[in-house]
């Protein structure tokens, strides 16, 4: 009888638990939507296009002459000027070029003593008006004719064994500078063998020069976006080494063809960068060059946080207020957007209240009691 009533009380405890809790669930005042209009504004849509900035020209300068560095006189970051010596290469002859030369010059000494001969007895029969002056000429002519091709073949044999002749002003074995700018880069050291461009190789470079004064900017743009670019458009270009300074440029080339890359397609593009006096920009500086893709003005945008989909169709849409907290659905279309604002082609008016769907309010977080708090009260 006692377990009974024990079992009635609870029951009735339970049941006016239930009945407070269900009195203070619904005292609850209900949820007043906050609304909002749209509103004319701009919306300018920026792409970053990451890349970096290298010399406008990079020229290398390559040997006339195969052989081997015996000095280099420059360093790289040293500023050259056109026709300056940046090194000397010592010739290594070819054993079959030197042979054939050789040959060459004792072919033109037999020429010249059959000449010299010849010569001699035209002075004798001339001396005796036996031959003509036209016939004396002509064998003058046949012996200065022979010096001068066992010079040409002396010539010849001196500059393969030593790269240049005797007391002239230009040696081939010297390198110079062919433009003016800054050594950026020396691949080669003394003792390294060079070779000179020919039709079977592009030679050995043994500097390379530029103009850190006139710099460009080189990046990647996705295919999706290549289509809005136009030659002469702005970019602003921040670089990773120089973060407090931002440099202006200029569109001047994009690629007819893109390659792919991470199964996207990338184009290259080029933009002349504007420098000032007061920045030193090194060759190939990181950079992020930002661009304008499209741009919208005094256009009717909202908040793009407003924004619904459909779960089904992904259509989007608002809530707009047809009378007190009552909201009713309209679709729309949008179109440009830069994150923050969207911009509505149709669907609503500049006077619809739009429902602030997606406000949160702060979350009061009540203290636990504690195990010990507990047991105090008892």
């Amino acid at each position: 009888m006692k377990l009974k009533n024990i079992g009635i009380i609870l029951l009735i405890l339970g049941f006016l638990f239930a009945i407070a809790y269900f009195v203070r669930t619904n005292s609850k005042s209900a949820i007043e939507y906050e609304t909002t209009t749209p509103f004319t504004s701009s919306i300018q849509k920026t792409s970053v296009v990451t890349g970096k900035v290298i010399p406008e020209d990079e020229v290398e300068i390559k040997p006339q002459l195969n052989g081997i560095i015996q000095q280099i006189l420059v360093e790289e970051g040293d500023v050259v000027e056109n026709g300056d010596l940046i090194a000397i290469i010592k010739v290594v002859p070819d054993e079959r070029s030197v042979y054939g030369g050789q040959s060459q010059v004792n072919s033109a000494k037999l020429n010249v003593q059959n000449a010299e001969k010849q010569m001699e007895r035209a002075n004798e029969l001339f001396s005796k008006q036996i031959i003509s002056q036209q016939e004396y000429e002509d064998f003058e002519l046949r012996y200065s004719t022979a010096v001068e091709n066992l010079r040409a073949a002396e010539n010849d044999l001196e500059i393969i064994r030593e790269g240049s002749v005797s007391g002239s002003s230009t040696a081939n074995t010297n390198i110079r500078a062919t433009v003016s700018g800054t050594i950026l880069e020396i691949p080669v050291k003394l003792g390294d063998q060079v070779i000179a461009a020919n039709n079977f190789n592009a030679g050995t470079s043994v500097a390379i020069i530029a103009d850190l004064n006139k710099m460009i900017f080189e990046g990647q743009v996705d295919e999706a976006e290549v289509g809005k670019l136009e030659i002469g458009q702005e970019l602003k270009i921040n670089m990773a080494a120089i973060p407090d300074r931002e440099f202006d440029a200029k569109l001047k080339f994009v690629a007819p063809k893109g390659t792919e890359q991470g199964g996207a397609v990338q184009f290259k593009i080029e933009a002349d960068v504007t420098l000032d006096e007061d920045s030193f920009v090194r060759a190939g500086y990181s950079a992020n060059g930002s661009l304008v893709v499209d741009n919208r003005q005094d256009i009717m945008v909202i908040a793009e946080a407003l924004l619904q989909f459909d779960r089904r169709t992904q259509q989007p849409f608002v809530e707009v207020e047809i009378s007190n907290q009552n909201f009713e659905r309209k679709d729309i279309e949008i179109g440009l957007s830069d994150g923050i604002k969207v911009e509505v082609i149709s669907g609503i008016e500049m006077t619809d209240k739009i429902k602030i769907w997606n406000k949160t309010e702060p979350i009061k977080i009540e203290p636990e009691e504690s195990a010990f708090d507990q047991f105090r009260e008892d």
